[in-house]
């Protein structure tokens, strides 16, 4: 029986809020965004989509992602009135688990990471200034890995899912961080930037965070659909 639209919205909302409220709230705990800590917030990250796309995959298909539902809707997989469902309930989650760390930890804490919104790495951490378009290619290259893993596992009715649940996709985040997380926050989802700025208040470079992940997932849509998922006969 087909799934309700309603409560596909509320899947996408509980799996936004998970990962503000662990990966943001890795930084958090950690009190540094500095590769020193790299790992610990790579893997909070990549276990809360892993365990939550594992929950809730069959409800909504585990996007939790503003742009890895465009690459659906471009590939062609869900209709574009579901993807404003998705859309809206991404990016309240991403508020609500923002919110829930706001209250979680006081303001002398989260205030110098801002919530751990997603920033661009400066020299005072690696060393050189990480520029505008440098971080868009980051982005949109790390959210392409993301979307093109969503669609072979998730998506693909002959992918791995089944077999693996989660573990593939939790795996791309976590590698995506490790690799950019210094260098743009590996944000790879505008809700994981959208929630934190907006109850920080900080918005540095914020359309890296909206056109770096949209071109990636557009690219990755486009790619998997036209090239290797198979049409029905």
């Amino acid at each position: 029986m087909a799934v309700a639209a309603w409560r596909k919205g509320v899947a996408e909302f509980i799996g936004a809020f998970t990962l503000i409220f662990i990966g943001a709230g890795a930084i958090l705990t950690a009190g540094s965004t500095s590769t020193s800590d790299l790992v610990l917030v790579a893997l909070a990250h990549g276990l809360a989509i892993g365990v939550m796309a594992s929950a809730l995959a069959h409800i909504s298909g585990g996007h939790f992602n503003p742009a890895v539902t465009l690459g659906a809707l471009v590939g062609r997989q869900l209709s574009v009135r579901l993807a404003m469902v998705y859309w809206i309930a991404q990016l309240l989650g991403g508020v609500g688990g923002a919110l829930a760390l706001a209250a979680v930890f006081p303001a002398a804490i989260w205030q110098p990471y801002h919530l751990g919104t997603p920033t661009l790495g400066t020299s005072a951490s690696l060393g050189w200034d990480v520029g505008i378009g440098t971080g868009i290619l980051v982005e949109a290259i790390l959210t392409f890995f993301l979307a093109f893993v969503v669609f072979g596992t998730g998506i693909d009715p002959k992918g791995s899912f089944n077999a693996v649940g989660g573990f593939a996709i939790g795996l791309t985040i976590t590698i995506d961080i490790l690799m950019g997380g210094p260098l743009t926050g590996a944000a790879m989802n505008p809700a994981r930037w959208f929630g934190p700025a907006i109850v920080a208040q900080f918005f540095d470079n914020w359309y890296v965070y909206w056109i770096g992940p949209f071109i990636g997932a557009i690219v990755a849509g486009l790619l998997y659909a036209n090239v290797f998922l198979e049409k029905p006969r």
